[in-house]
């Protein structure tokens, strides 16, 4: 889910779709491995085409990375979080399908269309989560580097490396840009 996220933030649009769909299609061969099932590349493209093609709202996200400058960043965030939602839900149904002894001979997307949605939407509210959680850990990256900063400009000072001036002025540059 994670790697998918961060395939979102890619800012080519086509590449991003690429990305994802590899990360994808790797971790269905991964489960395959676990659940013992023989891994069928071909027929991994199509069913998560299948399951994820007609996502409008992935389209959409797409579409605004086209916008010059801010929409790489509106997009990439957007998309971010539905590619993460989108590979949670796929590996949420290839658990369910294998778990009671499906194969891909029997994988019936259609079947599985209703689950994959609901695991999609409860996969937007993970990565919606993972996204502030890693914002809030950024947040207090930078506020502890402040501090780290402001204590090595007041040892300088106490050193007399930097008269109250200069400490002042470099002071208001380091809270400046926290």
């Amino acid at each position: 889910m994670i790697w998918s996220m961060g395939a979102g933030f890619i800012p080519v649009p086509i590449a991003d779709l690429f990305a994802v769909g590899a990360i994808q299609l790797d971790m269905i061969r991964q489960m395959c491995k676990v659940y013992d099932v023989d891994f069928k590349q071909t027929e991994g493209k199509a069913i998560i085409s299948a399951l994820t093609g007609t996502g409008l709202a992935r389209l959409g996200a797409r579409a605004v990375k086209f916008i010059p400058g801010v929409g790489s960043i509106l997009g990439g965030i957007t998309l971010a979080v539905l590619s993460g939602a989108s590979t949670f839900a796929l590996g949420e149904v290839f658990k369910k399908h294998f778990e009671t002894g499906g194969t891909f001979l029997d994988f019936d997307p259609e079947r599985l269309k209703k689950y994959y949605n609901e695991k999609f939407e409860k996969g937007k509210e993970v990565a919606e989560e993972m996204q502030k959680r890693q914002n809030s850990f950024s947040e207090k990256e930078k506020h502890n580097d402040t501090i780290d900063q402001l204590q090595k400009l007041a040892e300088m000072k106490n050193q007399g490396i930097l008269t109250e001036e200069e400490f002042v002025e470099m002071k208001k540059k380091v809270l400046g840009n926290s």
